[in-house]
């Protein structure tokens, strides 16, 4: 049976170090130093939020060299990309190529990725673009023994709720509910024209904290 959870939040910046002290003013807990993506040119750091759930801040990597393709989660889009957000999210799968088939939303190709000792399949575009502008999510399958969340520093905070924000909101309940996606996700429509936008409800050890921006400025 196919199934799908919340893998990871997704916060994009200009700087890795930018969106580490985002995370930092916004939560009140620092996340911990991850690792490198060579194929994409991109680092990130990591905030545990559970034993398989976390939050990633992900940048251009400036000691990288630039990657042959667009980089993913729009990083590479100057006009965009200006200021730390949570940009996006990944929904974990049992089956990442049954979940591309079922789901009626394009959101890329199924590549491997690798970051050190992980391994995994994820979605990406081809240009580098987020599905639904950020709305709806990649789709990731670990190919990895345990959880990566799982071996990070506990933080003291949890996933409340993630709210999702687009104007097509049926839409991507139907995606979902293709994929057999369980979880904290609450769906909500917007009016035609107005901008998309995630809102991450989020448990700290200084009480409920709310991580989002509007993901979209077109």
């Amino acid at each position: 049976m196919l199934t799908a959870r919340i893998d990871h939040l997704v916060v994009t910046a200009p700087t890795l170090t930018q969106g580490t002290q985002y995370l930092h003013e916004t939560l009140g807990v620092s996340p911990q130093a991850g690792g490198e993506h060579p194929r994409m040119g991109t680092h990130n750091s990591l905030l545990r939020l559970g034993p398989d759930l976390y939050v990633e801040v992900i940048a251009p990597d400036p000691r990288a060299a630039a990657p042959s393709r667009p980089r993913w989660f729009q990083l590479d889009d100057a006009n965009w990309n200006v200021q730390p957000q949570l940009a996006s999210w990944v929904a974990r799968t049992s089956d990442i190529y049954a979940a591309q088939a079922a789901a009626h939303i394009p959101n890329g190709e199924i590549q491997s990725m690798t970051r050190g000792d992980l391994e995994w399949l994820i979605t990406i575009t081809e240009d580098g673009g987020r599905p639904m502008q950020g709305a709806a999510p990649s789709f990731i399958q670990w190919n990895t023994p345990t959880h990566p969340a799982a071996a990070m520093q506990e933080t003291g905070c949890s996933l409340l709720d993630l709210e999702v924000h687009h104007p097509e909101a049926a839409a991507l309940q139907e995606t979902l509910r293709r994929i057999g996606f369980e979880g904290k996700l609450s769906a909500h429509a917007l009016s035609a024209g107005v901008p998309p936008y995630l809102v991450a409800h989020i448990q700290t050890p200084n009480g409920p904290r709310q991580l989002g921006v509007s993901i979209s400025r077109n």
